[in-house]
């Protein structure tokens, strides 16, 4: 048998490195991450974030990218909504759910007010995130600071990518089963 032990040594120039200044491209991944298959669209919304981001001047390290990025993936590839809107996100996550010709069983007719009467915005994304993990997906969401509810869906089977992604980015994340 051939010695190929060198073919499996660890060696730190096969390992990826990541230059501080590399913010877009992190951005870049993040948005591969919730466009799956869907290049032009995130290509689109890459564009709309760096539009965004040269109109006025920002720190590397401010937290304004997130906003803009924000801005840039609303209702096409992410949510924001008011912390009681309910029929807000409802609409936001069947809207995003449905680039993949899913429908949310939200378990109960949501014009019923018996059945809306208890339900928040915390709640509907528990739902929202359990119905789609069936599927494949993973609905999170990032602390916004404040009252309002932002995130997105990504595949789950890149779940663990997100999370690193978004470690690297400082976002704190967290699937839509366990809200801000």
């Amino acid at each position: 048998m051939p010695d190929n032990s060198a073919d499996y040594e660890d060696s730190d120039e096969l390992l990826p490195t990541f230059d501080e200044d590399d913010h877009p491209a992190r951005v870049w991944n993040l948005l591969w991450l919730l466009n799956p298959g869907d290049e032009e669209a995130a290509l689109q919304q890459f564009d709309a974030w760096r539009e965004a981001r040269a109109g006025a001047e920002h720190d590397s390290g401010d937290e304004q990218w997130l906003w803009d990025l924000k801005d840039a993936i609303d209702w096409r590839a992410g949510f924001y909504v008011d912390w009681k809107d309910i029929d807000s996100f409802v609409a936001a996550i069947d809207e995003l759910a449905a680039r993949w010709n899913l429908r949310i069983d939200w378990g109960g007719d949501l014009d019923d007010e018996d059945f809306a009467q208890d339900l928040d915005v915390p709640a509907l994304m528990t739902t929202a995130h359990d119905r789609l993990r069936e599927h494949g997906y993973t609905v999170w969401n990032w602390n916004t600071g404040g009252d309002g509810y932002a995130g997105w869906i990504a595949l789950s089977r890149d779940d663990e990518a997100m999370l690193a992604l978004c470690s690297l980015l400082g976002v704190e994340v967290r699937p839509g089963s366990d809200p801000f």
